[in-house]
């Protein structure tokens, strides 16, 4: 199935139905007055988060939406029906924008989750509703008002724990295939990863986390450059960023050292936040390198970074290190984990005091 990760669509909400110009008349009642209903209220428009939706595919060949209309008032005092509501099912993780305004309407990330994005129009009002003691037959309604229409901008963020980067060809993809049962695209050419790819990872202790393969990036991805634009929003959500190195690439000419930079460069200038994001070393595809300069070899792409986080060193296709790896991102998403839970009880226990 095609990812699809940013749509607009156009929503309206119902109008209000027209309230009714009616009068009593039965035998041997010659005074009925008016009995002329109020008419219904239109149907409002939600987005609603189902998780049997993955992505904003179903949008690209359905984009106008419209709930229901109010039904008008009638005679008798009869009033109109309320216009149906619209909920429209939208995968977990979608942000969505007023297109026309820029406006951040709401962010869905919890499955069930339903936002307003169009109110339905109010009814208008039957004749009966202006009756007074000097106007014993008013001959006035009121028409329902129209609902709201509104162009939304959808911008869908996978939600992740951890989040793999590095360029073209690093080795995401068959890290991420090694690790949990996700099938990504692997070849020996670079961009076969197209669009972000979800793996459960699952431990011997049974404890599990969330990994994305984002497609690589390249120079100049935080300007448009490449896929990297169209993806890097994926990244702000996850909790840890693995760096991917090649430490065999097919390419001579291309340091590994300044690999990390430029990719780095990018998530700087992208955004501040994701720039400063926890990150780890992973120096890749080490069953590339012969044996007697890996140790060497590697030394030199730490020393040249000044790395002072945690490095590891990792083959995808074999395995090599991978398990510590995965057991250790447990660890730190559990100390996370631990660490929000104790600030929220002291900001509790702070706004009691």
């Amino acid at each position: 199935m095609k990812f699809v990760d940013e749509v607009k669509i156009q929503v309206h909400a119902g109008s209000g139905g027209n309230g009714c110009l009616s009068f009593r008349r039965e035998k041997n009642i010659p005074f009925g007055g008016p009995d002329g209903g109020d008419g219904g209220d239109g149907g409002d428009v939600y987005l609603q988060v189902d998780d049997a939706v993955n992505t904003l595919i179903d949008f690209r060949y359905k984009r106008n939406f419209h709930a229901e209309k109010g039904e008008h008032g009638q005679g008798r005092l009869c009033s109109g029906a309320k216009g149906e509501d619209l909920y429209i099912p939208v995968p977990q993780g979608t942000e969505v924008w007023d297109d026309d305004t820029d406006e951040l309407i709401g962010d869905l990330l919890v499955k069930g989750n339903t936002l307003l994005v169009a109110k339905g129009g109010w009814h208008g009002l039957g004749n009966t509703r202006y009756k007074s003691s000097v106007n014993r037959a008013p001959r006035k309604t009121s028409d329902g008002t129209p609902g709201e229409s509104r162009t939304l901008r959808m911008e869908m963020k996978v939600l992740a724990d951890i989040g793999l980067l590095g360029l073209p060809n690093a080795g995401k993809s068959t890290f991420i295939r090694q690790v949990s049962a996700a099938q990504p695209k692997v070849a020996n050419y670079p961009f076969t990863t197209l669009h972000p790819n979800l793996g459960v990872v699952t431990l011997k202790d049974v404890r599990s986390f969330v990994i994305a393969d984002i497609p690589g990036l390249v120079e100049g991805a935080a300007d448009g450059a490449g896929l990297g634009i169209q993806f890097l929003r994926h990244l702000t959500r996850t909790k840890l960023l693995l760096h991917m190195v090649d430490m065999a690439p097919a390419d001579v000419k291309q340091d590994p050292i300044e690999s990390v930079r430029i990719i780095n460069k990018e998530l700087e200038q992208y955004s501040e936040a994701l720039g400063k994001q926890d990150q780890w070393l992973v120096l890749n595809k080490l069953d590339l390198v012969p044996e007697d300069i890996r140790d060497e070899l590697c030394q030199e792409v730490i020393d040249g970074l000044e790395w002072q986080g945690k490095v590891y060193y990792a083959s995808g296709i074999t395995g090599e290190g991978c398990d510590t790896l995965c057991d250790d991102i447990m660890d730190y998403l559990d100390d996370a984990k631990e660490a929000e839970a104790a600030a929220l009880i002291a900001e509790q226990a702070q706004a009691e005091d």
